[in-house]
């Protein structure tokens, strides 16, 4: 029976052997994959994890409600600062500006008013002269001597009045311009809402424009960097493939109110984009001389 036996534990494999094997291989496999996930997270020396956006992103939209008659721009288009980008429905407003400057040009009441005035001058200086005669009563050398002094206020009264005609053809053209709608900025139309025949109302926006240039790079340092990163400083961002490159930056802001719970700073930084080369939304590395 003990041969028996012997025979059968010849015959098996040895089974704690081949668990050592096992765990050995895993052991090494692990060891690599963890040698690979830090080679991957570990980040060059003084390099900090960034991300490039627009500096400003407006939705625009118009002050008065009206049907939309022009949309000049769309999606992807560059426009400049002042550029008109959409119209409203002005045939209203157009008749009020001409009506404006008919009445603002008319002077016919400032002319007649300066001739009976010219009038009842001579007629009073006649009165004056038949007075120290005594041949007209003194009623009638009151009463033109009045009437000359009504004139002179009449042609004041004519004057103020086409003043005013002026300044009402300025609200007039005031009105007329809030019908058209301008950018405030230079940048990208990212989004357009709205398009000719549509309403528009004041609570709605027609499109987003978004300024690229500059562009604004926002990081977070660790909390050991504080002091070391001031406003003014130099910078280098690098972004993320397919843009690449290195380009130059400067810090405008230092975050003087710090994340506890990440034990980071934020700092941003002013990018230049003049020819608009990088586009916004894109992840990237900053690094700033002389701080490790």
């Amino acid at each position: 029976m003990k041969q028996a036996r012997d025979s059968d534990d010849a015959g098996r494999p040895d089974v704690s052997g081949v668990w050592r094997w096992v765990l050995a291989i895993l052991a090494v496999s692990v060891a690599a994959g963890a040698g690979c996930a830090n080679a991957q997270e570990r980040k060059p020396e003084g390099q900090f994890d960034c991300l490039i956006q627009p500096k400003m992103v407006l939705k625009l939209g118009t002050s008065v409600p009206g049907l939309l008659s022009e949309m000049l721009v769309d999606r992807g288009d560059i426009i400049k600062r002042g550029e008109v980008v959409a119209r409203l429905e002005s045939g209203v407003e157009q008749a009020a500006v001409s009506l404006a400057k008919t009445r603002a040009e008319n002077e016919a009441t400032v002319r007649s008013s300066m001739a009976k005035l010219e009038f009842q001058r001579r007629k009073d200086e006649r009165s004056k002269l038949l007075r120290k005669n005594d041949s007209v009563s003194a009623a009638v050398a009151d009463e033109a001597e009045t009437s000359a002094r009504v004139a002179e206020q009449d042609v004041e009264e004519a004057k103020v009045n086409l003043a005013l005609a002026g300044l009402e053809v300025a609200r007039a053209n005031e009105v007329l311009k809030l019908r058209t709608i301008r950018s405030p900025i230079d940048g990208v139309v990212v989004e357009r809402k709205l398009g000719p025949g549509e309403y528009a109302f004041d609570q709605a926006h027609l499109l987003t424009v978004s300024q690229i240039d500059p562009l604004l790079v926002e990081v977070y340092v660790p909390l050991s960097q504080f002091g070391k990163i001031r406003v003014g400083a130099s910078a280098e961002v690098y972004p993320e493939e397919p843009v690449g490159g290195r380009y130059a930056a400067r810090v405008t802001v230092v975050d003087q109110v710090f994340d506890a719970a990440s034990g980071t700073i934020g700092v941003r930084l002013e990018l230049p984009n003049p020819n608009y080369a990088i586009p916004a939304g894109l992840k990237c590395r900053v690094r700033f001389p002389g701080v490790g």
